[in-house]
């Protein structure tokens, strides 16, 4: 079974920083790249960020762009979100995303989020 635990969530005010960890496990895990989502209260699930291990390609949300920065570990099934200049509109849970190859092909686990709320 693949485990997917997100770390980092909390309480800050505008203007903070906050850094989430996610590490992924599994005895026949074979991940291709990870990234992180945001769900506001109220609204749907987004994307935010996510590194490809294959030459460490990264992508952003618009919305995040030139605040947030993702990295990770390839080896070690681990993704990181450092977040700058937080803002009230980042509040909500984020989920750790794992993209993996399986016999079948392609496959993503998701972990269970992490809360962060911004407000002053």
């Amino acid at each position: 079974q693949v485990q997917v635990v997100e770390s980092g969530g909390g309480l800050v005010q505008p203007g903070d920083s906050l850094r989430l960890s996610c590490a992924a496990s599994g005895p026949t895990l074979r991940t291709f790249a990870m990234g992180w989502f945001h769900q506001a209260p109220g609204k749907e699930r987004e994307h935010v960020a996510t590194i490809t291990w294959n030459g460490s390609r990264t992508t952003y949300a618009d919305s995040v762009k030139g605040r947030f920065t993702i990295s990770g570990d390839a080896t070690k099934n681990t993704v990181y979100l450092q977040m700058n200049g937080l803002k009230p509109e980042d509040t909500g849970v984020y989920y750790c995303a794992v993209y993996a190859t399986i016999v079948a092909g392609q496959t993503d686990y998701w972990g269970q989020g992490t809360q962060v709320t911004v407000s002053s």
